[in-house]
Order: structure tokens, then C-alpha cells, then sequence
């Protein structure tokens, strides 16, 4: 989130920038803003639910033109939120801010903030790892361990966050902006732009030391002086952000050290009771921690695979096996929140504010995992509903196979238990995966349940396009259809938290690869063309039409087996899912254990992390693409997508 304003106001000063020709050498990877950054900027689809198979595209151009020139990136990805809240009301007005863009680009509006769409993080880590970049999951955020790690390595950092201005970094900053990547195969090296606080600190006369209490000063994303009632009376020549930015470091010339700083600030702030001037200047310290770096704890795990150890907060609540699977990503960062906090953030979704939040129709998933983790507890989920934040309080369900396991031993299972909790929580029988290829069972078993939660419930052309949509690729330019987008929104929340809680059961079924899952507009035209009368086999390569049938015809009989079982347990349609339905037994599962174990040269291919953005606050219980892109390689995305 970093420190408002600062990069726009070094970026005035730009000649604390040097030039440079980046070669020949070792990176360390903010991923989780290189992906953002690389998403945004190439214009790919935000409205539409997102365009995976261009970003996947992207990537690997991004990693081919590093590799071009030498450069060996090292990428780590943020884990979940600290124990200590301390960034809690930031991630509150970011939560609140997307959910307000997400509404206005539902109508077509522009808006300055972006939409990450929904697996965008896992596509991202699923194509490091198919490319063999290294690429770890920190515990917690990743500022201080990405900084670690570079200072250790005395290699320089990439990153779009301005926090990055405020660290020790010995080989520097390599801003993302002036990162020219697209250049690199003509020039054999990459320009780009090198900062070192050491340059800021001598063009500003200030002591390196004071750095982090500039940011406190300045407002980072732990702690801003108006959320606690003051401000800093400073003189300035101009009444603008980069003014105060400016005369904030006219003053702290006069300081040698940040606490010094500190304590000098408070009698510039007006008249304080003690007990406020000593909240204020508590916060300010907090904010200036996160620049103190400790030992790498990564830089074992990238040498040689030496898991680091949990935070001592985290130790007592995660098991052991958790480690290594977490630390490569294959865990979805949001558990151990949930663990810590009974808190679950959901990513904000592109749809109109009167409709009910897409991921209603997924809760009864993540109770399931819920339960996995806590047993009989609530969880605080933070959702949109209308364009307010709001919490629901959601009861864990722990009841039938999952309530059979325990979370310390979950990865010593049965593959027989495991595969049971995936299918009691998705409603489906194991005849739904008869004639199924492994790497598409998952998203056949999402898909049906998608069919029985949905609401209101998805219309026959629905089901058609995204079949259509998975087996085929055509060029497509629709309008947006606001009740088509949410259905495919809830669809998409359903593969979304059905691969985590198939992440949670170490992968009883292969993981689907994101590339192949989801092409918004694609998804709309077929849609349209579907509305129009046209009919689904003219859509389809004669390769493609016998995977098509086979798909409809599965998720077909699945939906009439569920409507069936809910008639005869005296269920209505509608009803929020209080039980799971299932009328399959142990040995029903056994007996098909060999047609659904993935083979073993498969298994490490079928794995990656869901990740992402997660916003934030009645109870509840139990219940475009843009632009086409220049670079005429972004066109592979069809061969990509192609399940054939």
C-alpha cells in the first residue's frame, strides 16, 4: 500500500534516479505487485471476469526477456494479514474503494482504482512454477522478508511499492514503472531506473536513520496521523500532498535520530492529553518497525529448501505438514487468518451494487473449510453487501466425512475421506466423473454444484456457454450482460474456494490450471449467440464437440441426480444448504479410487495457489479484456486455452 504521494513526488525529482542497464544478475520479485502491475498495464480484461490466457501469455514474455538477459528473478508472494491488525483500517477503505469501482465498472464507468479478477494470483504462481522460476509464499506480508532477502543477496529489489524507498536496500530499487522489459530482446539488457535511499537521504540532507520516521510522518499503511485525530503543523509553500511531503523533509533535517524526530513531532501537533500524546507516539513507532530487517528467513528455502519456521504467533496454531505446502504457495494465503483471526476478507467482484454478493452461492464451501480448520466455530466474513463492507458471521461446518478428520494429521488422510469431503461439500455423486478426464473433474464438479446454488438458478445457455467456453476460443467483443455477469461471477467464486478447500485436502483431485478456465468476454458473446438460436455444435471444432457433449451430458445427469435427492430429503429449491446432500458411502468411493488418483508425474503439475486480494464488515448462520494486445505472441492464448 506504501506511502501516499511518494513516488509521484520522487518521480518530480527524478534525477534521484540513475539509468541503468539491468543484466547478469540476481532480482528479488514484490509478486504480488508485479502481477498487478503487469495485469493493469496491458489493458487485460477487468469487467468481463478477467482474460487468463493473455496474463498467463504475458508472463511468461516477462520471465523470457529476464532469462534473455541474465537475470535470475527470485519472486515472493504476500501471505496473510499480521495477528497485530495494525494495517486493518487501511485494508477497510481499500475493501471499500474496489467494492465502489467494482460497481461503477459493472456499468461501463471508468474508475482509477483496478480490479484484480478472482484467480488472476493463482494463474500467476501456476506459471512461475511451469516455467521453474523460484517463487516463495511469505507467512505474512512480504515487504520486510522481499527487503530481507535482497540485502542479504546484495541484489536489488522490484517493485512498484514505495515502501521500498524507506529500506536499506544495498544493491537498490528497480522501480516497475521504468522497469523496460518489452525492450529487453532487441537490447540484450533492460533499462530501467536504479533508486537507493542513499541518494534521497543526500539529495534531501537528511539522515539515513530519520528515513523511517519520515514514513510514519508521512502516512504509511500502518499508521496515519488523521485516523487518529491530528496532524502535523507544518510550514509549506504550497498546500498540496507533495508540498507537505517537501516541507516534512525541510524539518527533519534537524534531527539525528527517528525517535528524537518522533517526540519533536508531538509538540507540532497541538494540544494532547498524555494519555493520547502517548497512543500517538506508540503508532508512530509501529509504523516505523516495519523497516527494521531481520535475517532473511527465505534465502535457506531458495538455496537449498529449508522450510522457514512459522512466526512464533502462528507456531501453536498450525500444524507442522502445513509448513512447506504454504511456503510453496500450494496453501491459499487467507488460512492461517482464518486460524489466527476468525476472519475471511472476500475479493472484491465486478457487478452492480443491487445485486446479492457473487459469493453467497460459494459460502457453504467455505464453511466446509472452516470447519477443517476450527471445527465448531464462527468466522467473521467480510463481504460486500449493496456498496457497504459488512460482516457476516458464518458457522464452520464440521459434520459427515469432514468431521471424521482432524486438521493435525489432514495429510495423512485416506484419499477415500479426502475425496468424500470434496464431494459432500460440491453435492455430487462419483458416477459424475465417469468418462471425465482428471484435469477437468474438478471444474465438472463445481460446475454441477454451480447449477444447484446458483441464484437465481443458471439458465440451460448459461451452462452451454461455459462449457463451450472451455472446450473452444473465438475472438469475442459482447456488451455486458449485468445478470450473466453475476451468474459467471458466482461460478467463478465456486471454482475459487472448491480449489481451496481441495488445497486443504493435500489434492485429492488435480488442481484445473487457470490458463484453461476462464475468457470473460468469450463467455458473454457465446452467451449472445446461444440467445440468438445459434446452436452449440456450429461453435465447435469437430475435435472439440465429443469433450462438449460428454461435459453437458455429465453435468446434466449430476444436476437431475441433485435435484432428485433434494426432493427426497424434503429439501426446496432455494433453501440455504443447511446439509450436504450425498447418497454415496465409503465404498462407493473406494470402488472409484482408481479411475480418480491423479498418477504421480501428474500430481506436482495439478498444484497451485489461489491468492489475491481479499476485502473487508448481521449475522448469518450456516448459511474488456482490452485492448487486443500488440505483441502478436499474445494470439497463442488460443492454443493455450485448449483442452484438446
Amino acid at each position: 500500500m506504501g506511502i501516499q504521494g511518494l513516488t509521484s513526488f520522487i518521480k518530480a525529482n527524478s534525477h534521484i534516479y540513475r539509468d541503468v542497464q539491468f543484466r547478469d544478475s540476481w532480482l528479488v520479485v514484490d509478486g504480488c505487485n508485479l502481477s498487478c502491475h503487469l495485469y493493469f498495464t496491458a489493458g487485460l480484461d477487468q469487467t468481463y471476469g478477467g482474460d487468463y490466457a493473455a496474463f498467463a501469455d504475458l508472463i511468461e514474455r516477462f520471465v523470457k526477456a529476464l532469462s534473455g538477459c541474465g537475470i535470475q528473478p527470485y519472486v515472493v508472494l504476500d501471505g496473510g494479514d499480521d495477528h497485530t491488525d495494525k494495517k486493518l483500517e487501511t485494508k477497510k477503505k481499500r475493501a471499500e474503494a474496489l467494492i465502489q469501482a467494482a460497481h461503477e465498472k459493472s456499468q461501463g464507468r471508468p474508475t482509477q482504482e483496478n480490479i484484480l479478477p478472482p484467480m488472476c494470483s493463482s494463474l500467476f504462481r501456476q506459471t512461475l512454477v511451469r516455467l521453474e522460476v523460484p517463487v516463495v509464499q511469505s507467512f505474512l506480508e512480504a515487504d520486510q522478508e522481499v527487503a530481507a532477502l535482497a540485502s542479504e543477496w546484495q541484489c536489488p529489489v522490484l517493485s512498484g511499492d514505495s515502501d521500498f524507498y524507506i529500506f536499506d536496500l544495498p544493491a537498490g530499487l528497480l522501480p516497475i514503472p521504468h522497469f523496460q522489459w518489452k525492450v529487453a530482446e532487441q537490447e540484450g539488457y533492460i533499462p530501467c531506473k536504479k533508486y537507493t535511499a542513499s541518494s534521497f537521504c543526500s539529495f534531501y540532507n537528511i539522515q539515513h536513520r530519520v528515513l523511517p520516521a519520515f514514513a510514519a510522518l508521512a502516512g504509511n499503511g500502518y499508521v496515519k496521523l488523521e485516523d487518529m485525530g491530528v496532524s502535523l503543523q507544518l510550514e509549506t509553500h504550497e498546500k498540496t500532498r507533495s508540498g507537505y511531503l517537501e516541507a516534512l523533509l525541510r524539518w527533519l533535517r534537524g534531527f539525528q535520530e527517528p525517535q528524537e524526530a518522533l517526540k519533536a513531532a508531538l509538540k507540532l501537533m497541538g494540544e494532547m492529553s498524555r494519555q493520547k500524546e502517548a497512543e500517538v507516539l506508540k503508532s508512530l513507532s509501529v509504523g516505523m518497525e516495519e523497516y527494521q530487517l531481520p535475517p532473511s528467513a527465505l534465502s535457506r528455502f531458495f538455496t537449498n529448501g529449508t522450510v522457514p519456521p512459522l512466526p512464533p504467533k502462528v507456531q501453536a496454531l498450525v500444524p507442522d505438514w502445513f509448513r512447506l505446502p504454504f511456503t510453496e504457495g500450494r496453501l491459499n494465503k487467507a488460512i492461517p487468518s482464518v486460524l489466527r483471526l476468525r476472519r475471511a476478507r472476500l475479493p472484491a467482484m465486478v457487478e452492480h451494487k443491487s445485486l446479492p454478493s457473487a459469493h453467497i452461492a460459494s459460502r457453504p464451501i467455505r464453511q466446509v473449510m472452516y470447519g477443517l480448520l476450527l471445527g465448531e466455530e464462527e468466522v467473521e466474513e467480510n463481504d460486500r453487501k449493496g456498496l457497504l463492507l459488512a460482516s457476516f458471521m458464518v458457522q464452520s461446518v464440521c459434520r459427515g466425512a469432514a468431521g471424521q478428520l482432524s486438521l493435525d494429521s489432514l495429510d495423512k488422510a485416506e484419499l477415500s475421506q479426502r475425496v468424500q469431503v470434496l464431494m459432500e461439500a460440491l453435492e455430487v455423486q462419483p458416477s459424475c466423473f465417469q468418462g471425465v478426464e482428471p484435469h477437468l473433474r474438478l471444474l465438472v464438479a463445481v460446475t454441477c454444484y454451480w447449477m444447484q446454488n446458483a441464484k437465481p438458478t443458471p439458465h440451460q445457455h448459461l451452462l452451454q456457454a461455459l462449457l463451450l467456453g472451455l472446450v473452444e476460443n473465438t475472438d469475442a467483443t459482447p456488451s455486458l450482460d449485468q445478470d450473466v455477469a453475476h451468474a459467471f461471477n458466482q461460478w467463478q467464486s465456486c471454482v475459487m474456494f472448491s480449489i481451496q478447500l481441495n488445497q486443504l485436502l493435500c489434492f485429492p483431485l488435480p488442481e484445473p490450471q487457470v490458463i484453461r478456465l476462464y475468457e470473460g468476454k468469450l463467455f458473454h458473446q457465446l452467451v449472445h449467440s446461444l440467445r440468438r438460436g445459434m446452436q452449440p455444435e456450429r461453435l465447435l471444432t469437430s475435435s472439440s464437440l465429443e469433450l462438449y457433449r460428454t461435459l453437458l451430458a455429465t453435468v446434466q445427469q449430476a444436476r437431475h441426480q441433485g435435484t432428485s435427492a433434494s426432493a427426497a430429503s424434503g429439501r426446496k429449491r432455494g433453501d440455504a444448504p443447511q446439509h450436504r446432500r450425498t447418497t454415496h458411502t465409503l465404498e462407493d468411493l473406494t470402488a472409484n479410487m482408481e479411475q480418480l488418483h491423479l498418477p504421480d508425474e501428474d500430481k506436482e503439475a495439478a498444484t497451485a495457489d489461489q491468492g489475491g486480494d481479499w476485502v473487508l464488515v448481521t449475522r448469518h448462520k450456516a448459511k474488456e479484456r482490452g485492448h487486443q494486445p500488440k505483441n502478436p505472441e499474445l494470439g497463442r492464448k488460443k492454443e493455450r486455452r485448449g483442452w484438446n
